[in-house]
């Protein structure tokens, strides 16, 4: 490992290694949610998310090798909240063998500056609640838990 780790915007030549990871989000996510299908899962739309001006993807780099992602979107908020839009940050992934260094972080801070400088002053994400790590990396960034999403699968 580089002792540099850097953060940059990415660029649509990234994307074959983007959706590498994306794939392993979902495998990451799959024993926490028993509803995600078992093939065929694609979570982002990377292409307009790189060309949407209210959103940035960024990648951490050691060297010429991502090994880490993050989103921000701008997204509308309810009618009744204090602010009409708030960025939401997704796709948050650390390759395994640089997990525990803060890189995670980094992206976050960086993902803190995009949604700062387009004048969002609200910044939410999803969190699985057995995700125990990512909780406390978000807590150390600052995050609050605010909500528990609650779900009841009926037969039919």
């Amino acid at each position: 490992m580089n002792n540099e780790i850097t953060i940059r915007e990415a660029v649509k030549s990234d994307i074959p290694v983007l959706l590498q990871y994306e794939q392993e989000v979902v495998k990451a996510e799959r024993p926490m949610d028993p509803t995600i299908r078992n093939s065929g899962v694609k979570y982002y739309d990377l292409d307009a998310l790189m060309d949407n001006p209210r959103a940035t993807v960024m990648v951490a780099c050691d060297g010429d090798k991502i090994v880490a992602t993050g989103y921000a979107l701008e997204k509308l908020a309810r009618t009744y909240l204090d602010h009409e839009t708030f960025a939401y940050l997704g796709f948050m992934y650390t390759d395994p063998e640089y997990r525990g260094k803060g890189i995670n972080g980094k992206i976050v801070s960086a993902l803190q500056d995009w949604s700062t400088n387009a004048g969002l002053i609200e910044i939410r994400l999803h969190v699985y609640t057995e995700n125990e790590p990512a909780i406390r990396a978000y807590e150390k960034k600052g995050f609050k838990r605010h909500m528990i999403e609650m779900r009841l699968r009926t037969e039919s």
